[in-house]
């Protein structure tokens, strides 16, 4: 079984566009989404309804949220006076432009979302979220320490938990005893479809590959596969400087920073 996660589109509809394409070659047995559909793009009345009209599970990020409750907030932890003024900008003008069917889907949308395997291929708990298990713009950066992450995993009784939020893709195993037995437990950062933060312009999503191999006691049969998919990003970078976006925001993703 294959299954797929995005998230973070950020209303990057041409971003969207050539992951979904993806996936259609793909087509994995699944797909979810973790969040954060709109903010930081000229579309995201559109990205909402692409997903809506494909009938994909999906999970509230921290700009939905923020979005959804019609708020001037979105949650995001931004560093600098700078950042702050660009970001209200942007959760102005999503606030402004979104419609009211697609602000109330957003802000419906659940937090978590959780698959229970059982016998075959093997018995496995996946949790998604958006941030962390604990909070919704909760930052989970591959640096954590081990003692901390392992931690998370265990309060939040996962095998492998799926997020994004950070924009910066990876996956980290982590080892634990259980009734004798060395078993592991996974944290997959899913990356960023719409506004990377890792360098790569490209969009991001992950493929998680179950099969009669996979075991929680041995680390490398729980395989993952970060897609990477190229699509016009001066596109969509000229499509933010001809709105009321900031420029900054093109910059960006022409340069995934």
């Amino acid at each position: 079984m294959t299954i797929a996660f995005f998230s973070d589109v950020h209303g990057n509809l041409p971003a969207l566009q050539a992951v979904l394409a993806d996936m259609e070659q793909r087509r994995p047995d699944m797909i979810f989404c973790l969040g954060d559909l709109v903010g930081y793009a000229p579309w995201p009345n559109e990205v909402v309804n692409e997903v809506r009209r494909r009938g994909i599970p999906t999970l509230a990020g921290n700009y939905d949220q923020g979005i959804g409750l019609a708020s001037e907030n979105c949650g995001c932890a931004y560093k600098t006076d700078t950042e702050k003024d660009l970001g209200a900008q942007s959760i102005a003008f999503t606030n402004q432009v979104v419609g009211p069917d697609e602000r109330r889907y957003l802000r419906y949308l659940p937090k978590h979302m959780r698959l229970d395997f059982q016998e075959e291929p093997c018995t496995l708990s996946l949790l998604m979220v958006h941030g962390s298990p604990r909070k919704i713009n909760e930052y989970l950066f591959e640096d954590r320490p081990e003692a901390s992450f392992l931690r998370i995993l265990e309060e939040a009784n996962t095998d492998i938990l799926l997020f994004g939020h950070t924009h910066k893709p990876y996956h980290r195993t982590f080892a634990y005893e259980h009734a004798g037995e060395t078993r592991y437990r996974h944290a997959l950062n899913i990356g960023s479809v719409g506004k990377p933060k890792d360098g790569d312009p490209r969009a991001a999503y992950q493929l998680l590959h179950l099969d009669e191999n996979t075991t929680l006691s041995d680390p490398h049969s729980v395989r993952s596969e970060l897609v990477r998919v190229a699509y016009d990003v001066e596109k969509a970078a000229q499509a933010v400087e001809a709105s009321p976006l900031p420029n900054e925001y093109a910059d960006m993703l022409r340069k995934a920073y």
